[in-house]
């Protein structure tokens, strides 16, 4: 992982233990999609100039110790089926671990992530917070504040209650960032918009 002098962040990337997550994925593999969509997560933000450190909120021990392998530090999931409350604790933790970097939380079911398109969207300087809307435009990927503001509405309808919140919208095509993966029907979508090297190699066994 590089550590350029402009790089001011830090990656907050929740995920859940196998067998809790992409339920709508139905009769695919969803366990290995999962790990897949994490893992390609991650190496974008790894990737990204952006991005000095990576932080996986996660109980899932054997999972965060892959990622640790990759560059990625792990910690455990603070409020365990609360996952705005675990990110902004996770927040806290990076202020304690890393203060000089500000924390942006990010979707773990991002398979088709680039890192410009995540360096694109953090050197936007409107204000804080920030959050980017999913592709439906009700959903949101990312939001990113320093950890006295940090207080994420992820859920539904997740970007008029950032919006409501007063977070400014990242503007952009940003096609890799915006589009998380729920259902089989993401999924094809994901697969013309250029899946990461992780989750190709599960949809080229299937």
């Amino acid at each position: 992982m590089s550590t350029p002098t402009d790089a001011t962040y830090v990656a907050l990337v929740p995920v859940k233990p196998p067998g809790r997550g992409k339920t709508r994925l139905g009769d695919l593999p969803r366990d290995e999609l999962a790990a897949a969509f994490a893992l390609d997560t991650v190496s974008a933000c790894l990737a990204a100039r952006s991005i000095a450190q990576v932080l996986v909120v996660t109980d899932d021990a054997a999972f965060a110790s892959r990622l640790g392998e990759l560059g990625c530090t792990a910690i455990p999931d603070g409020v365990s089926g609360d996952l705005n409350a675990s990110l902004s604790l996770a927040a806290m933790e990076t202020g304690r671990r890393w203060p000089q970097l500000v924390p942006v939380a990010l979707c773990a079911d991002l398979p088709c992530l680039l890192a410009d398109d995540l360096d694109a969207a953090l050197a936007q300087r409107t204000g804080w917070p920030r959050f980017v809307a999913d592709a439906k435009g009700d959903g949101s990927t990312l939001y990113t504040a320093p950890p006295e503001e940090f207080a994420p509405q992820f859920g539904r309808l997740s970007a008029a209650r950032h919006a409501d919140a007063g977070a400014w919208s990242i503007e952009g095509s940003l096609a890799g960032l915006r589009h998380d993966v729920d259902d089989a029907a993401d999924l094809r979508t994901a697969i013309g918009l250029g899946l990461g090297a992780y989750t190709s190699g599960v949809v080229e066994r299937l």
